[in-house]
């Protein structure tokens, strides 16, 4: 348990940014390699506190996807360890320069790229988030304070403290890069830091976001619940339809990027539905259905309305029998939480259509909503997935932790010399 204040977490957070922001690419990757190290050679440490998670989760009678998101083994261990390495790996994203313009001869305008300062990162029970995100901060020059599930509190404990010790190996000063806090009335408290707090990202449902967002004037780059569709057209090849579908859902029913509801077009429905349905109840999948889904499997039953809004993260699937491809982006525009969406088809025109007009931060085109994932897009790992429209959107990697500025070199020049009807002077706006 820490025994600093919030408050006192958040400067030392802040202090540490002005300092991270200064180091060299190589120095972060020493860093990122020795955290690596820590958690690969402390597997044991990790397990042992996450079996105390797992006990508890079961005495208190945790939901199943959140048990399934807790729990850990060997080799999900050396995974935050590659993921850590994989982050190592990537171009630094600080310091690039992005766009120069010659305003006028001697007077050059260059955007490059910076941290953002100081993360507060709040997460339901991953205790995986832990390595991504802070390694992710730490790359992109950023200090993270990071706020766990109670359900993984012993596992964030000893992660927390690893990654803590690894920096500390390898900069001492520096070790306050990542910090931990464990309570709700921390984060309550940690809500009211916005003059040391530059950005909050919560993962956790619709509600716990808003919430965020209502109790802070800190920036907020929220991801909240994932209904994600899948759409099978009539000119879908049937068994890659099915192979894609399945996945989406069944690869891992918990992920926020797993299917929640499959739209099918009324034409191909009785070709592909009942195998499919069988399929999805082999593997324990409980079916809901509009009325002209049911009437074409017996193993669907009538939806109630308030299912195509709901976020199952388990064995449980909507379907939806719908008329045409507009009616299907139309349905997922309404319905969907801005997440992840695949159209089956063999049809590129009414692919590009959908992939055009579907209004979600990553839409696919026959491959299954599971890729869409930091690691999978080749980000080396994510923060959260963001449904905002504003800075990061989707798999929120190195790219959405930066921001930039703009540095104006001059010799002397002055605004009178280009304003009004006697300027001596006009810009030249010329790109470098």
């Amino acid at each position: 348990m820490n025994s600093l204040s919030v408050t006192e977490i958040a400067k030392r957070s802040r202090k540490v940014a002005f300092q991270l922001s200064r180091l060299t690419a190589q120095e972060k990757d020493r860093v990122l390699l020795a955290m690596a190290e820590a958690i690969s050679a402390n597997s044991e440490a990790i397990l042992s506190a996450n079996k105390q998670d797992l006990e508890w989760a079961e005495q208190e009678k945790i939901d199943r996807p959140l048990i399934s998101r807790l729990t850990l083994n060997p080799g999900k261990v050396q995974g935050m360890a590659q993921g850590i390495r994989s982050v190592a790996c990537l171009p630094n994203p600080v310091g690039v320069r992005e766009k120069t313009t010659e305003l006028d001869k001697g007077l050059i305008l260059t955007r490059i790229s910076c941290p953002i300062g100081v993360i507060g990162a709040i997460f339901e029970s991953r205790p995986d988030a832990v390595p991504q995100i802070a390694s992710l901060c730490f790359k992109s020059g950023n200090a993270v304070i990071l706020k766990g599930g109670r359900e993984a509190q012993n596992s964030n404990r000893v992660l927390g403290s690893l990654l803590r010790e690894a920096i500390a190996s390898v900069f001492a000063d520096l070790v306050d890069a990542v910090q931990l806090i464990e309570t709700r009335a921390e984060v309550a408290e940690m809500l009211r830091e916005e003059d040391s707090i530059d950005l909050i990202i919560p993962r956790g449902s619709n509600d716990f976001v808003r919430y965020i967002q209502k109790n802070t004037q800190i920036p907020v780059l929220g991801h909240s619940e994932g209904i994600c569709h899948a759409y099978i057209d009539e000119e879908a090849d049937l068994q890659k339809a099915i192979a894609v579908v399945l996945d989406s859902k069944l690869q891992y029913p918990a992920a926020c990027n797993a299917i929640e509801n499959l739209l099918i077009h009324v034409n191909i429905a009785p070709k592909v539905l009942p195998e499919l349905a069988q399929k999805l109840n082999d593997e324990g999948v409980q079916l809901v259905g509009c009325e002209r889904s049911v009437l074409q499997s017996s193993l669907i039953h009538l939806a109630d309305p308030i299912e195509w809004d709901t976020e199952y993260t388990g064995l449980k699937l909507a379907i939806k029998i719908v008329d045409d491809l507009e009616s299907a982006i139309g349905f997922i525009n309404e319905h969907g939480s801005g997440h992840s969406e695949v159209i089956l088809t063999e049809n590129s025109e009414l692919a590009e259509e959908f992939l055009e007009k579907v209004d979600s931060s990553s839409v696919m085109w026959n491959a299954s909503t599971r890729f869409a994932d930091g690691f999978r897009y080749g980000l080396g790992a994510e923060v959260g997935i963001s449904t905002n429209k504003t800075h990061a959107r989707g798999p929120v990697g190195l790219e959405g932790l930066v921001i930039y500025k703009y540095q104006l070199r001059g010799e002397g020049q002055t605004v009178k010399e280009y304003s009004g009807e006697n300027s001596s002077k006009a810009f030249t706006h010329l790109p470098l």
